[in-house]
């Protein structure tokens, strides 16, 4: 199991969409606060709420909460600053998978805090702004999803 990590998401579908992907690949969700809407807002509930019954959802207030108490795995943080591609790496069953807010992205302080060879980016056309949050979290799970051979009990 991997443990996708989105630092202060504002926008309530993404979240919902990355509800929904971590109920169907097994994975857990981590929200770090401030969080830009509740947990209850009906345009979360449309895109992934639903699902919650089948995902493990935490929220943690900071990041450095989130590393105190889930702090055992690898941290791969996600940003088009990095230079490596998110499929250079062999993923492992327990690795965060750490991806900033639609609005500002990961934070300096976090993306660079972490071991460069685990800073990761997706690949895009030179000048474009960013991926859409959930669609880049489908990337990577996907992918870490498929190094492990699509086995459902990790």
């Amino acid at each position: 199991m991997f443990n996708v990590v989105l630092v202060s998401p504002q926008i309530p579908p993404n979240t919902g969409n990355i509800i929904r992907l971590c109920a169907n690949s097994g994975c857990r969700l981590h929200l770090i606060e401030p969080l830009g809407f509740e947990l209850e807002d009906s345009k979360l509930r449309r895109a992934g709420l639903d699902y919650r019954e089948w995902a493990d959802v935490r929220v943690h207030s900071t990041y450095s909460d989130f590393v105190d108490k889930c702090g055992n795995g690898r941290n791969f943080t996600f940003s088009k600053f990095h230079s490596k591609f998110y499929t250079s790496v062999d993923y492992t069953p327990n690795d965060n998978l750490i991806f900033g807010s639609e609005v500002s992205g990961l934070p300096k302080s976090i993306r660079c805090s972490e071991n460069p060879e685990h800073r990761l980016k997706l690949p895009m056309l030179p000048d474009n702004r960013s991926l859409n949050l959930s669609n880049a979290v489908a990337i990577v799970v996907y992918e870490a999803w498929r190094q492990n051979g699509f086995t459902m009990n990790i």
